[in-house]
């Protein structure tokens, strides 16, 4: 079996921006402003255009057109126009992968990103963690394509069962996506508390003490892999996990929202 340092030993590992990085330290910064996070992103002219697109799209709302950054901000809140930033870097770090189903990964990753931050609302932890979290879970699974690309195309085999990658993972590496994106997101320089909620996203209840953002993440990746609107999908979910974050199972079936919501952000 392979362990991280072995498997990071043959990566190259994915180079972000400047921006990018700047704004990953912002997130370990609380008195950090919007006009300061506005500042950071607008370095860089073409992520700007794509935020302003995608504020400028129906999904955001707004009736009149957004010109700027800071009305952006304004309008969505600073914490989610940051994470929709680093989202978009990820993204542009990755190249296209032979085998990969594009469309699919990045609409299950938003997806996931959006269960984590609905789950959070239903407990009352930091939304735009869960998001960043949720929507990088998967970026672990790029790496692999880099080191083992015969193990990445049985991963990637059809259906995707919920958590069977996680599964098929564990079995041909021994290690998990979660745990390869959370050495990835150590490297870096995350936050220390999103690195260990990707470390523990694929068995949170082994986690001492346990760790509420990695059960968040477990639940919405299972989500993610569920595509239904139907709130009895939620009966499927670890009652454990469940039970262990605090989750009001009335709250969930009354709020339980669309998928499509979620993946049409991608």
């Amino acid at each position: 079996m392979t362990t991280l340092t072995q498997f990071f030993d043959n990566v190259k590992l994915p180079t972000i921006s400047d921006v990018a990085h700047a704004l990953i330290a912002s997130l370990d910064n609380d008195d950090v402003s919007s006009r300061e996070v506005a500042a950071i992103i607008g370095r860089d002219p073409a992520l700007t255009a794509k935020l302003m697109r995608l504020a400028n799209s129906a999904r955001f709302g707004s009736r009149r057109g957004v010109g700027t950054l800071d009305e952006a901000i304004a309008l969505a809140g600073m914490a989610h126009i940051r994470t929709l930033a680093l989202a978009t870097a990820f993204a542009d770090a990755f190249p296209a992968l032979p085998g990969l189903d594009t469309d699919e990964f990045w609409n299950s990753s938003m997806a996931c990103a959006g269960y984590a931050k609905w789950l959070a609302s239903g407990i009352g932890i930091d939304g735009a963690e869960a998001w960043l979290a949720g929507m990088m879970l998967r970026l672990g699974e790029l790496l692999i394509y880099q080191v083992e690309p015969g193990a990445f195309a049985e991963i990637e085999q059809q259906p995707h069962l919920p958590g069977g990658r996680w599964e098929r993972e564990q079995r041909l590496l021994g290690i998990s996506e979660g745990q390869i994106t959370a050495e990835l997101g150590r490297r870096w320089n995350f936050p220390e508390k999103i690195v260990r909620a990707l470390e523990n996203a694929s068995d949170p209840m082994a986690a001492h003490p346990f760790c509420q953002l990695g059960g968040l993440i477990h639940l919405a990746s299972l989500l993610a892999d569920t595509p239904s609107d139907d709130p009895a999908i939620l009966d499927t979910l670890p009652g454990d996990v469940v039970d262990a974050l605090g989750l009001n199972r009335d709250w969930l079936t009354a709020r339980f929202p669309s998928h499509a919501s979620f993946s049409a952000a991608a």
